[in-house]
């Protein structure tokens, strides 16, 4: 099955889901897109939320402070929902791995969980889960994926810039960071196991399919005979997988259906910081 792609007539108009899953925001970094994630969720609200694993990034956070007022209102309008009557389940990510250690606690309306069983409208079910588990990477060699996530916040660094001077000639926004995670050789490699693992680890759980992030590239297609499903990311493709009232799964590219400038929203006139960006 291919990712969808919503093009509603009118996108502002406020949409109710069954369900929403949003992954990988990475509050606490510069290269988060949370004023268009609240954008996303002041017109589009669910009976159920998931949280599926690097909302807030701890990584980033330890090395240096920032969280600007636009970050904190994301948090708030999600807790908001849950006052409201939303189910919020948190499945922490690599990113904000300290929040494992209260895995079953409820607070403020959320509970957090290591993965969940989602069963959709029309009785799908759907192991929901990060999926860093799978990442040989981050399990085996955590020093080499910091070493990723430094090397990854210097492409966006330079991507900001290069794009900079794109929009200078009259050019158009194009990403560096996704030309390398689609074109290089082992990055598609990477991508294509780490797919396979986790639709393998949903068969042998015996659920119908898997939503995951971590990677940072939404996609929606059967692996065998699983559903594998990715909600991508809000720091580069801002998208979100939502489930309608009668089970029917669909990927929304939030920036792409709002003509938001990722451009514009990228460059900032200061000098380049290796610590403002983030990795996946």
């Amino acid at each position: 099955m291919v990712a969808t792609r919503s093009e509603p007539d009118n996108p502002t108009k406020s949409r109710q889901y069954r369900t929403i899953f949003l992954s990988d925001i990475h509050l606490g970094t510069r290269g988060c897109q949370a004023e268009y994630l609240l954008d996303f969720l002041k017109h589009n609200d669910a009976e159920i939320i998931y949280l599926v694993g690097d909302i807030i990034d701890g990584w980033r956070l330890k090395r240096s402070w920032y969280w600007p007022q636009s970050h904190n209102d994301v948090v708030q309008k999600l807790l908001r929902k849950a006052r409201k009557g939303a189910k919020l389940v948190y499945v922490p990510g690599n990113h904000d791995e300290a929040l494992r250690q209260y895995i079953g606690v409820h607070f403020g309306g959320v509970v957090v969980a290591q993965d969940m069983i989602h069963t959709t409208a029309d009785g799908k079910r759907l192991l929901v889960m990060h999926g860093d588990a799978f990442d040989g990477v981050v399990r085996y060699a955590r020093w080499l994926a910091l070493l990723g996530d430094s090397a990854y916040t210097l492409a966006l660094t330079v991507n900001t810039w290069f794009n900079f001077a794109r929009r200078k000639l009259g050019l158009g926004y194009w990403s560096l960071s996704a030309y390398l995670k689609n074109k290089v050789k082992n990055a598609v490699k990477f991508v294509d196991s780490f797919e396979r693992a986790v639709a393998q680890e949903a068969r042998r759980r015996g659920v119908d399919g898997v939503v995951c992030g971590h990677i940072h590239k939404a996609e929606m297609r059967t692996i065998g005979d699983i559903l594998y499903i990715n909600d991508g990311d809000w720091v580069e493709s801002c998208t979100a997988l939502v489930e309608h009232h009668d089970g029917r799964l669909e990927i929304i590219a939030w920036a792409e259906q709002r003509n938001f400038s990722m451009l514009e929203r990228r460059v900032d006139p200061s000098p380049p910081d290796h610590d403002t960006e983030l990795a996946a």
